[in-house]
Parts: C-alpha cells; structure tokens; sequence
C-alpha cells in the first residue's frame, strides 16, 4: 500500500509540475511576442542582439510533454513552439532575406523540442494537422514570411484558442489572403489555398465554400479561382 501511495504521490507531483511549466511556457511566450511583435512584423534585429528570453522560453519547451488527448494544450503549445522555432531558425542564420535562403531549413533542421526531436514540417504537418482536421491551424502557423497569415503579438492559449483561429482566419480571408475581381468574377487567394486544398475541402466543400464561410461580402455565383505567387521574404520590422 505504501508503494502504491508513493506512486500516485510521485505522478501526480510530475503532473503538476507539467502543468506549473506549460502556464510558464505561455506565460513567456505572451510576453515575447508583446515585445517583439509589431503588425503582423517581428524585431529579428532586436532578438538578434538579445536572444536570450527567446532561449529561455525554448529550453522550458524542452521539456515539456503535452498529450494530444489533451487537444487545446496540445494544440496551443505547438502552434506557439513552431512560432518561436522559425523565429529561432531566422535568428540562427541572421541576416538574412527568407528562410528558404537556408536550405533545410523547414525540413531538415531538428529541435530538441515537447520532450522531441523535431522538424517545423513535422510539428506542422504530423503533430497538428496529422492529428487534427481544423484548416483554420493555416492562419496562425507563421513560416517567418510575408506571404504568411500575420503573426499576432500575443501567445495562443488553450482557454482562447478557438476565438483566435476564429478571428485570425476571419482576417486573413477579409484581408490580404484573397483578391477579388468583382467585374470578372474572379478571385485570387494565397498559395497556401493550392498547396492544402484537401484542408479547404473538407466535408464536400469547395474553396469558395470555405472563403464564403469567413467572408463578410459574400462571393455570390460562380466564381474562377487562381493562386498569386507567395512572397517569401523574412517578415523582419
């Protein structure tokens, strides 16, 4: 019996200590993107000269072991740790023009990161969008580019996370993400709509579907969809 009382002692002990360091983590990572984060626009040259709260938030990162089960922690934390690892990534090689300059870079450079070794596309596309079918991950994930949705100057909660990807594909798909030519009919949306249509089509919708279910200004009729190049130059201040 006093083993069984040590055990229980012990998990839940090493439960609330997860907890402690995950309410740490997004307590670091708030504070980070207020200081650093400017419409839509990081201060690399900033973070560059300073790099160690950035450092400080990533260690706590570390070791932090979040179950998908656990989906809004799972999903806030992550979304927060590709963030702060472009962020990283750019740093790393700074100056510099875009993170595809760095070869690698989103594929192949690994961090040691929620008690794994990772890539950003693994984070991206096997932890997030592997695990879960929510389209809406494309607007806060931030690939450190100005063809990215806009990166916001406050961390992602689990408590607010829902309203976040709510408001933040609102904007993209009201804002710059999409173009429309009324006369023709015509609309232009991010490449980002090409390279995941199965995301956009999900549940026997189409891309205007999905556009008009966040569109103020509805796209009414038919309507030809097409793709404008996505710019990838470094999201720098």
């Amino acid at each position: 019996m006093k083993k069984i009382i040590v055990i229980i002692t012990v998990l839940l002990g090493s439960i609330s200590t997860q907890a402690q360091d995950l309410d740490t983590f997004f307590n670091k990572a708030e504070a980070f993107f207020k200081a650093n984060v400017a419409n839509g626009r990081v201060a690399y040259d900033t973070i560059h000269k300073a790099p160690s709260q950035l450092n400080e938030i990533l260690k706590i990162a570390e070791g932090i072991s979040v179950s998908k089960v656990d989906a809004k922690n799972f999903q806030a934390f992550w979304i927060n740790a590709y963030n702060l690892l472009v962020i990283k990534g750019l740093i790393d090689h700074y100056p510099t023009k875009s993170p595809l300059d760095h070869a690698g870079f989103f594929d192949k450079t690994k961090y040691s990161i929620g008690g794994i070794s990772t890539t950003l596309n693994d984070i991206e596309h096997k932890l997030l969008r592997g695990n879960f079918k929510e389209p809406r991950f494309h607007f806060v994930l931030v690939c450190g580019a100005v063809g990215c949705p806009p990166l916001i100057n406050k961390a992602y909660l689990p408590n607010t996370l829902d309203a976040q990807l709510e408001t933040q594909t609102k904007k993209a798909i009201n804002g710059d993400f999409i173009r429309v030519n009324n006369k023709k009919n015509r609309v232009q949306v991010s490449q980002i709509m090409e390279w995941y249509k199965e995301d956009f089509t999900m549940n026997g919708m189409d891309e205007i579907d999905f556009i008009n279910t966040y569109k103020t200004d509805k796209l009414e009729g038919k309507w030809k969809l097409s793709y404008f190049p996505y710019d990838w130059t470094i999201n720098k201040q």
